[in-house]
C-alpha cells in the first residue's frame, strides 16, 4: 500500500481524535513504528492491520470510518491540495461527477506510482448517477461516499449518496442529485496559491 495512503489514515485519526489516539492504535497494532512515511510502499497487511484497530478503538464499522476518511481528506485544511486536484474535475458538481472516469489518471500525473482503483459513471437519468469502483482498494468505494458527499457540499450541491453493495468485482455507489445549486458552495479560486 503507497505511503500516502496510510498517512491520510494517520492524519485523520490524529487530527479528528487527537495523536494520543493515534498513538494507542499503533501501540495495539504492534508494528514497530509510530509514524508512516507518505512515499514509502508498506505491505497490505499492515494497513489492514492499522485499519482493524482503528475500528476496534473507535468503535466504529470499517465502512464507517472510511467514509468519515473520504469527508476528511476534502474537507479539512490539511487537504487543502486533494481538494484543488478533485476541483480541476469541473466547475459544477456535475462536471466533477462525470470527470470521475479519469480521477485516476489525474492521480498518476500528480503522484506518479499511486494506483487508484478505475471509476466509471453511468447516467441513469439527469439526476441520478452509479458510480462503479473496479477492485485494486480495498475499501475504496467507502471512502470514495465521503469524497463524493464532500464534494457535494463544496460545490454547494444537494446529493443523496449510499453505498449500493457489490457484483462481482465491482461496487457500486448510487449519486442522487437533488439540487445542483442548493447553497453557496465553498470558495475556489483556480489559480489561488496560498503566500
Amino acid at each position: 500500500m503507497h505511503g500516502l495512503i496510510n498517512r491520510a489514515i494517520q492524519s485523520f485519526v490524529a487530527v479528528t481524535y487527537g495523536q494520543p489516539c493515534w498513538m494507542r492504535v499503533m501501540d495495539s497494532a504492534e508494528l514497530g513504528f509510530a509514524e508512516f512515511e507518505a512515499m514509502l510502499v508498506y505491505d497490505d497487511d499492515i494497513t489492514e492491520q492499522v485499519l482493524d484497530v482503528v475500528c476496534t478503538v473507535l468503535k466504529r464499522s470499517r465502512s464507517d470510518v472510511l467514509e468519515d476518511l473520504g469527508t476528511y481528506l476534502v474537507s479539512h485544511p490539511n487537504m487543502e491540495d486533494l481538494r484543488r486536484l478533485l476541483r480541476f474535475g469541473g466547475v459544477s458538481y456535475l462536471e466533477f461527477l462525470h470527470s470521475l472516469d479519469d480521477l485516476s489518471d489525474r492521480v498518476r500525473l500528480a503522484v506518479s506510482d499511486l494506483n487508484l482503483p478505475a471509476l466509471e459513471l453511468h447516467e441513469l437519468s439527469p439526476t441520478e448517477y452509479r458510480l462503479s469502483c473496479h477492485p485494486g482498494l480495498p475499501g475504496f468505494s467507502s471512502v470514495m461516499v465521503g469524497v463524493l458527499r464532500a464534494m457535494a457540499d463544496d460545490y454547494g450541491a444537494l446529493a443523496m449518496l449510499s453505498h449500493e453493495g457489490q457484483q462481482g468485482e465491482l461496487e457500486f455507489i448510487s449519486i442522487v442529485l437533488v439540487e445542483s445549486a442548493f447553497s453557496e458552495g465553498r470558495h475556489f479560486d483556480l489559480g489561488a496559491r496560498k503566500a
